[in-house]
Order: structure tokens, then sequence, then C-alpha cells
């Protein structure tokens, strides 16, 4: 797809309201809103995704922005310096900064490799699987430069295999469609392995969810992993085994993994198989808040029960309905761990954030009647670095507590 718009300069010019705080964009904030930017007729014309110079009013540069007149986030930005050209070689240079980070932290191409405005792509993500990477290209200006987005990659990783994923959710709020696709070589036509904390884990990188594995986990995987010898463990909404499967690698004596979707539970028997333990794990397909119920009438009890739901709060009209939800998770967890037990819970909601979270997890476990010393709080692995000027960044959390 060609851009339609040129990235070189003399480039158009787009310009804060008065009201704007331009010293946060100086200071790194990335993101400007609708209200926040003179939106005249010039403006709006601009094709979605377009490469513009960001002044603010008193036409002082500030960077050079992708704007979206569609989107509410109108125009994001790429590059504090007003000559910057957003081409091939802009983004191989920054592939390179992102890599070298990656290969301090991992002894293996299985990673995060872009974590969006943290790495300086707003808007995109890219994970890594071995010699095949998946893009999410959640923002336009990235769709419409995927081309030399997908050369980079090839020219830094020489990754043999670029696929598009489309299905992010905030594609749609850009205008963007949900057609994924391949960009260079080919899909694989089985799920791929993926090892991590010395668990197995099968990825399923055209039909699974998003890239097909949640690398961000990695580090509460590991301490799971640590917790688990000769323990029963509990893994609710386990995707494709994700603490399950480590749970195992430490030596778990026996793993039940819960989930709605049977493809994921498949994925995980199938990691348990690579592994050689498929006699440590069950699986049981169903609603969550319904299996829970169903193993406290059972009598069940488990060493290690963790939580990892899906974002009940994405945005923050859901924020209390959302909280509502992670106390109900963990008031009907708490049951099942036995006395001295670890009870793990965790949100990927933005909105809510870790005080929030906290008091809602330990209000659930209050009710359940039982009582909980928190022995360790997490967050997304290195590879998902933070923008310190973006809230957002730091949507992962994880609270472990001792019942």
């Amino acid at each position: 797809m060609t851009a339609p718009f040129s990235t070189t300069p003399p480039l158009p010019v787009v310009r804060l309201m008065p009201k704007a705080n331009a010293r946060a964009i100086r200071h790194g904030a990335p993101w400007v809103y609708a209200n926040e930017l003179v939106t005249d007729r010039r403006t709006k014309g601009l094709a979605p995704g377009a490469i513009a110079l960001l002044e603010d009013s008193l036409r002082q540069p500030l960077g050079v922005v992708t704007v979206n007149p569609v989107s509410k986030i109108i125009a994001r930005v790429l590059d504090s310096d007003p000559e910057a050209v957003i081409d091939q070689d802009w983004m191989a240079r920054r592939l390179r900064r992102a890599l070298a980070l990656r290969d301090r932290l991992f002894d293996a191409p299985y990673y995060r490799l872009v974590h969006a405005e943290a790495d300086g792509f707003p808007g995109v993500i890219i994970d890594r699987f071995g010699d095949t990477v998946v893009i999410q290209p959640n923002a336009a200006w990235s769709e419409a430069l995927i081309e030399p987005l997908t050369a980079a990659l090839i020219e830094v990783t020489g990754a043999k295999n670029v696929l598009k994923n489309a299905s992010g959710r905030t594609r749609a709020l850009e205008g963007l469609d949900d057609v994924s696709a391949v960009l260079a070589g080919d899909a694989p036509d089985a799920p791929v392995p993926v090892p991590m904390n010395g668990a197995t884990y099968m990825a399923d990188l055209t039909g699974g969810q998003k890239t097909g594995i949640f690398y961000d986990q990695r580090p509460n995987h590991a301490f799971v992993a640590s917790l688990a010898r000769g323990a029963r463990v509990l893994d609710v909404f386990s995707h494709v085994g994700g603490f399950g499967l480590a749970a195992i690698a430490g030596g778990a004596a026996s793993v039940l993994c819960v989930d709605g979707s049977a493809p994921a539970l498949n994925l995980a028997a199938e990691g348990a198989d690579a592994m050689g333990v498929s006699d440590r794990m069950t699986t049981r397909q169903g609603d969550a808040f319904d299996v829970l119920t169903q193993l406290r009438a059972e009598g069940a009890e488990f060493d290690v029960v963790v939580c990892d739901p899906p974002a009940f709060a994405p945005a923050k009209p859901a924020v209390e309905a959302g909280l509502r939800a992670y106390e109900r998770i963990a008031r009907l967890a708490a049951p099942l761990v036995a006395d001295g037990g670890i009870l793990g819970l965790c949100s990927c909601s933005h909105a809510a954030d870790m005080t929030q979270f906290r008091t809602a997890s330990i209000r659930g476990i209050g009710r359940a009647g039982r009582r909980p010393s928190l022995i360790h709080s997490g967050s997304a692995g290195p590879d998902h670095p933070q923008l310190p000027q973006l809230a957002e960044s730091g949507y992962l959390k994880s609270l472990f507590f001792h019942l």
C-alpha cells in the first residue's frame, strides 16, 4: 500500500490551540487530542495517517506528527526533530534500537520487538516468533506506510515471514479495517512453538488472539513457576496455558487450565504434550465465573490459583463495572485456595489503576472470608517498556496473595 501523502519536507502544518499544553509535548507527551488542535478545513482534509509538522499556537515547531482527522487522538508524535523524514531508514534506526534492547534481555528471538509509543512507533505492536514477525498496525500512519515498515523489519531482523494482524480493537477507532494479511514470506501452517520460562507454548499466529501469544506475562509466569514445585495449580482464563505450563515447568504436581475457548485449550494441551507432561495437565472449557462456582461445589482445592482475565475495564466508562467483575473473580477464586496457598490476580485494564485493582481484589478476598497478605506485585516484562508520559502503556498489573 503506497502512502497517499508525502513523508518528506515541506510537510503540511497543523497547529495547537492556545489552550493546549505545548510544554507537555516538548516534555515527551505523545498524543494530541482533537480538542487541542486547530481543525480548519485543511487539517480536516488530510488523509488519515498523513505526516505533518506540529507547531504550537505561536507557530514554533514541536516536531513531526501523524494526523488522523477521524480519530479522537488526532495527532501522534513521531519525532521531536521537525526536519525528520519518516521513511524506511527512519524506521530501521528505531527498530535497531528496539532490537538491541531485546538482544540484551533475551537469549532467543521470542519477544515483543516493538511496544508502540515506548519504542518510538505510535500505535504499532510487533511480536517476534523466531524468523516470523507479526505486526499490529493499530494507527493509520503505520497502515499507510506498511510497505517500508515491512522492508525495515526484514532488513533489521532478517525475518523470513511478516504477517499483519488486523484484529486490534483500536483499529476501528482509527477508521481501519480488520483484514489481516501476509506481508512477506508465508504464514505458518501450524502453531509455532515458543520457549519461555522452561515451558513450550504453542502460538497460533493466524487464528489466535492478538498476535498469538501474550509475552507480557513472562515475569509473572516465572514467579508462579518459582512457587509451583509439588503444587496443585489452577490457571483460570488460561488462554494457551500461560501460567499453567510455566507452573508445570516449575515442578507442579498437577495443573487445571480453564478457558472459554476450546482452540486455546487445545493449544495448551499441545504445549504440555510438546513438553512431555500431558499427564500433569487437564483442561476444562467454560465460563470462568461458572467454572469457579462449580469447582467450589465440587470441593476442589488448589495450592496455587491464578486468574488472568481479559480487560474488564478497557475504557473509563467501564471502570466501575470492571472493578466489580475483578472483585467477583477474587471472591469466587479465594475459597478454592488451600490454607497457606497462593492466589494470583491479574488485570490488563489500563483504565483501572493499581490502587483501584488492589482494592477490588482485597475486597473480594475478604468477602470470601479469607485473610490475605500481599507477597508480590508485578507488571509487564521489559520487552513491554512503559512511556512515563503515557499512563496507558503501564496497563498490566498482577497481585499475589498468601491466604
